[in-house]
């Protein structure tokens, strides 16, 4: 009976460890393959089929999830919206975190005036409240793919600057890094070959955490019209267009809805999962 409990409970863990995976990996994959997966062209418009609802079949067309105030499918411009998100997530994600991480290392090892400019700058960043920085920065910059990748960086930066500085701190006066240091190597030498593979897996973390984070953000914006511009598909703008037509199209904002709230929930439990693996390894 013991035995049975325990391999029920192993499958059941197992399950809450690959599921989020999977999805994640799923939607990737819509995003990368959408113009072979997608049904229509997401930008093509059919006013004789506008706001249909889910299942609405015309000419031998099907619009599975229904159709917006233009005649566009909905199905469509859902895998279309992936492509921005992800894309606008992983590339911000990297720039933020080669940024921060650069700076919060060379704060944590080197000391001195530059740990004190450098962290100083970090407090200015995170005093401001990191939506509103996001707004005012890409009203100035303008819209636009480019410019939301640009903006969400600059907001993002100084978390993993923090997180690099904290673990460069504790790991700075090891005798591994004291006996590098001894031999004459360079400080970028050392940061990148003794202290970096060391905070590495903890950046990670947050990296996977800040992943879900940039997709709201990039929805937030697109939903507020500073994010990327129509007619391309994003989960924000139709969001924010659907909320015009709740009462008679619920579709029109209920689907990306939920691909939004599954990406980023998938995200967000990966990196609950991958913080508690290297928690349990140190």
């Amino acid at each position: 009976m013991a035995t049975a409990v325990t391999t029920h409970s192993y499958r059941l863990t197992a399950f809450f460890i690959w599921w989020p995976a999977i999805l994640l990996g799923l939607l990737a994959i819509l995003a990368i393959f959408a113009p072979w997966i997608a049904p229509f062209d997401p930008d093509r418009q059919n006013l004789l089929a506008r706001l249909k609802a889910p299942g609405f079949e015309t000419r031998g067309a099907v619009f599975w999830l229904g159709s917006d105030e233009l005649g566009r499918d909905i199905l469509s411009r859902v895998i279309y919206g992936a492509r921005i998100s992800i894309s606008v997530a992983v590339l911000s994600v990297l720039l933020s975190g080669v940024v921060g991480v650069i700076i919060g290392m060379a704060a944590g090892y080197l000391r001195g005036w530059t740990e004190t400019i450098l962290m100083r700058l970090v407090d200015i960043f995170l005093s401001i409240p990191a939506i509103l920085l996001a707004i005012i920065t890409v009203a100035v910059l303008g819209p636009g793919f480019i410019n939301v990748i640009l903006v969400l960086a600059l907001t993002r930066w100084p978390r993993y600057a923090r997180v690099a500085y904290g673990q460069t701190l504790s790991i700075a006066d090891r005798p591994f890094v004291t006996l590098a240091r001894a031999m004459g190597a360079s400080p970028a030498r050392v940061l990148a070959l003794h202290i970096l593979p060391n905070i590495i897996g903890t950046v990670l973390v947050v990296a996977t955490l800040e992943f879900g984070l940039m997709v709201l953000f990039e929805a937030g914006l697109s939903f507020l019209g500073l994010g990327v511009q129509p007619p391309t598909a994003s989960w924000g703008s139709m969001l924010s267009v659907g909320r015009n037509y709740v009462g008679s199209a619920w579709w029109i904002s209920t689907f990306p809805g939920i691909a939004l709230f599954l990406l980023v929930l998938s995200a967000n439990l990966i990196g609950d999962r991958l913080g508690d693996r290297i928690g349990e390894g140190r």
